[in-house]
């Protein structure tokens, strides 16, 4: 678990833009439409920066439930500035929930992979990428294949 979390802690550090605007957004969540689509991905797109939702795509067989997915691991992201699944696997290991114990109604919150921070180099967290619908390693690893496409070979 460890190896895995300073894995998770590296992307976090590698993945990071220099600014990051609507016509960024766009860009990155047609990426991620584009890769679902060459793979026959039902899944559920989310961009946003400032709170504010800059692209949404439910690509077929996907459900409503995948939006409340999407809600519950942006907020992770959004209270702890770290990675959904980072974030999971952090209280994995030491054999704790994101629970009441944190201060969060665990229905309105989903430690699971899937929502990455949108992080501006000497800024911080300006946003949140999130993907629903695969497992959640499958989820997590998807946006960060994208990601690094995205930044290019420097990320």
């Amino acid at each position: 678990m460890e190896e895995l979390i300073t894995e998770l802690e590296a992307q976090e550090e590698r993945l990071q833009f220099d600014r990051f605007d609507n016509d960024d957004a766009w860009a990155l969540g047609s990426m991620l439409v584009e890769a679902a689509r060459e793979r026959a991905l039902a899944i559920t797109i989310d961009v946003r920066r400032g709170g504010q939702q800059l692209f949404h795509a439910a690509l077929p067989g996907t459900t409503p439930d995948n939006d409340r997915w999407i809600e519950r691991k942006i907020r992770v992201v959004e209270r702890m500035h770290a990675s959904s699944f980072l974030v999971g696997r952090r209280l994995a290991a030491k054999g704790a929930a994101f629970d009441a114990g944190y201060g969060v109604d665990p229905a309105q919150y989903a430690a699971h992979g899937g929502a990455f921070p949108i992080r501006v180099r000497n800024v911080g967290v300006v946003g949140v990428v999130t993907v629903s619908g695969l497992p959640q390693a499958d989820d997590h690893a998807l946006v960060v294949e994208v990601l690094s496409r995205f930044l290019g070979p420097l990320s």
